[in-house]
């Protein structure tokens, strides 16, 4: 893997835990964990039982990020091949992409807020299907689900996926976003009362945690508006070049 490729695939994966532990994600996660594996929460938290679910845990868990990676994935590739139909229009997209992520950062931060992106347009599942099936559909509704706090941050990899011409630019950058977001989950639901004693810790923390992904996201549109993530690309791939 080239340099810039290793850094586009940090920028992605740092995207995916900023987006767990958002507002919107991370108060829902013990939720999520006893609606996927159908067990309740003191069963979860009881040492006994804990010990007798931890298979059923781990596979409905995997089922549930293969949904919602599945989407991310597709979404990545849709945004690849969009940008190779528009490569005359790139560095266009690149500038247009920069101005909406520093606003979608700004909103984040809560300096402003932007009224349409405080709708939440989210498929619910009242009655999960039965098995690891389930489990996988919950992933992709979960995925499907455009929240005011996943969506900007979720953008900003899609927007950079558009500025490539190679399909497999936004698959990879989508898989490293996916990871991010699927690796704390999926140890979450393993150490699920280590998780539930660690979010009462973070929970105080919440509003850092998102002016910080806000000024993430204006970072990442001032190199994309300046053109400078072009320009550091270039400089890694004279690099590693020949």
């Amino acid at each position: 893997m080239t340099r810039p490729q290793e850094i586009s695939g940090l920028i992605a994966f740092s995207a995916g835990l900023l987006s767990f532990v958002s507002p919107c994600v991370l108060p829902l996660v013990p939720s999520y964990i006893t609606y996927i594996t159908g067990v309740s929460f003191k069963e979860l938290t009881d040492a006994k039982s804990r010990s007798r679910l931890r298979w059923t845990t781990i596979f409905h868990s995997l089922f549930f990020i293969m949904g919602f990676s599945f989407i991310f994935i597709l979404m990545g590739a849709s945004a690849s091949y969009l940008g190779r139909l528009l490569a005359e229009y790139q560095g266009w997209i690149m500038k247009a992409g920069g101005v909406l992520i520093i606003l979608l950062g700004i909103h984040f931060t809560g300096i402003i807020n932007i009224p349409f992106l405080q709708m939440e347009k989210r498929f619910e599942m009242r009655r999960k299907p039965l098995g690891y099936a389930g489990s996988l559909l919950v992933g992709v509704a979960f995925a499907a689900g455009w929240t005011p706090c996943i969506g900007p941050i979720l953008s900003t990899i899609l927007i950079y996926a558009s500025t490539s011409q190679k399909l497999t630019t936004g698959i990879l950058l989508l898989t490293y976003y996916s990871i991010g977001l699927g690796i704390p989950f999926f140890l979450s639901s393993l150490a699920f009362n280590s998780f539930l004693s660690a979010f009462d810790r973070i929970k105080r923390y919440m509003r850092v945690i998102t002016v910080v992904s806000g000024l993430f996201l204006i970072g990442i549109g001032i190199l994309f508006l300046t053109d400078t993530f072009k320009e550091i690309n270039s400089y890694l791939n004279s690099l590693t070049g020949p």
